[in-house]
């Protein structure tokens, strides 16, 4: 029986480790017995350097820390105006008890917050972040383009067995004197070689396409300086953009508050190159992108992004959310209240365990713990004018949990596909604790 701790996630780096052992060294096996087509020199050292480079990559990938929260004394400080009040708003992380930086979200499986976290990837085992990004990168990069070679030469095996499918596999003289020399002999691999040349065909070339696949979706990200998260929280905003239109321009927000929704622009894109050198780590030497060994992103940086100033610098990103907004509590009592008489001790009793009832559903609600009907549950019917729509999420997507956490983007992902903790990341605009607050301002007044 496995034990309680054990999840099936822990098989992921073993089975891709077996996966490139299997591709990379059975095909050599497979082409060293392979007598009509040998493999060259030049082809052998090319697939070993291509699996050194992929084991190295891989390895990185899995194992350098993507990041955590710097110790107090070392976090950056929040942006401050010449009145002393801190521009924008101020995410706090409940589970981490810290501010999140920019970019930042809590990884339900880290457990902590993590700098420019783009996913939480099951095959790695680790978060692709600011400091893991170019290793993963590398890893893409090498993986594809060693499997579409690999793929070329199994594809030279396997044409010359179809070209030579017609000739006689074996030459069997049904009795002397009879002579063979003359019959056609087919030098062929066997059947088992057969089956594991087909295999080969196919493990590979599914793997290489969809790697393939994945480095090119990840080139277009790094390219307009977006996470995997990010691209979901664009879409997100501008399905709240598109329900503002048809609303006038606001949304209800939890309490009756109504929250003013316009377009926001996404404010990292700083440009292609600018781009691609902060995600490969700031480096601008195009050939240290593709070594292998490469030192990982300075752990100093990763906490402060420069933006292209498209918006108010006081802006800040993800823009306003209203079904991120903590419901409020329940209105405290008035003054003149007087607390009630009770004919026994048990009515007492039974009095206070209701109110401290409340007391929980209030607290609950204060935290957000308390979701939120999903927007079309809570709007039946929306008259749309023009040419603009929504994309109608409740009629062609399933809604799992109640609460706008559980919206999905055009291809049906929510935030902890991406490994977010969605508990602490959907609500992570409440108010920063009074201590820190108060811990602040001393802080700014001894600078003083």
């Amino acid at each position: 029986m496995l034990s309680e701790d054990f999840s099936i996630t822990q098989l992921a780096v073993p089975a891709v480790s077996v996966l490139i052992a299997f591709l990379a060294y059975t095909s050599q096996y497979f082409f060293l017995h392979f007598e009509s087509v040998p493999l060259t020199s030049e082809e052998t050292w090319k697939i070993n350097i291509f699996a050194v480079c992929i084991w190295i990559c891989y390895y990185r990938t899995c194992f350098v820390d993507p990041g955590r929260l710097p110790k107090s004394e070392q976090r950056p400080k929040p942006k401050e105006q010449d009145s002393d009040e801190v521009t924008g708003r101020q995410r706090w992380c409940r589970k981490c008890e810290a501010y999140k930086p920019p970019r930042a979200h809590h990884c339900k499986t880290c457990k902590r917050c993590i700098p420019k976290m783009d996913h939480h990837c099951p095959w790695t085992s680790n978060c692709v972040s600011h400091f893991t990004l170019p290793h993963f990168m590398r890893f893409l990069f090498y993986a594809s383009v060693g499997m579409l070679y690999l793929e070329t030469l199994l594809w030279q095996r396997a044409s010359y067995v179809w070209k030579n499918s017609h000739l006689p596999s074996v030459s069997k003289p049904t009795s002397p004197p009879f002579q063979v020399a003359n019959i056609a002999q087919y030098m062929g691999p066997t059947i088992s070689q057969l089956i594991h040349l087909f295999v080969l065909l196919v493990v590979n070339g599914f793997t290489a396409f969809a790697l393939s696949i994945l480095l090119l979706r990840s080139l277009w990200t790094i390219g307009s300086n977006t996470t995997t998260i990010e691209t979901w929280e664009i879409e997100r905003h501008a399905t709240l953009v598109r329900r503002a239109r048809v609303l006038g321009g606001y949304l209800e927000g939890p309490g009756g508050i109504r929250v003013y929704i316009k377009k926001q622009e996404y404010p990292y894109d700083i440009g292609i190159w600018a781009n691609i050198k902060q995600a490969m780590g700031g480096s601008a030497n195009v050939i240290g992108w593709f070594w292998p060994l490469a030192a990982s992103p300075d752990r100093r940086t990763g906490w402060e992004f420069e933006t292209n100033d498209f918006e108010d610098p006081g802006l800040s990103w993800p823009p306003p959310d209203p079904d991120r907004i903590p419901i409020p509590a329940s209105a405290k009592p008035p003054y003149n209240y007087r607390m009630p008489q009770y004919d026994t001790i048990q009515d007492e009793i039974d009095a206070f365990n209701r109110r401290k009832e409340e007391d929980m559903k209030r607290f609950q609600q204060a935290s957000g713990l308390q979701r939120r009907k999903p927007f079309h549950d809570r709007h039946h019917r929306i008259e749309y004018s023009g040419s603009e729509s929504d994309d109608s999420e409740a009629s062609s997507r399933n809604y799992s949990d109640e609460g706008e956490e559980s919206w999905r983007n055009a291809e049906g992902e929510r935030l902890r596909d991406f490994g977010v903790d969605e508990e602490v990341e959907f609500y992570d605009e409440e108010d920063i604790p009074l201590a820190v607050l108060i811990e602040q301002r001393k802080q700014q007044k001894s600078r003083n």
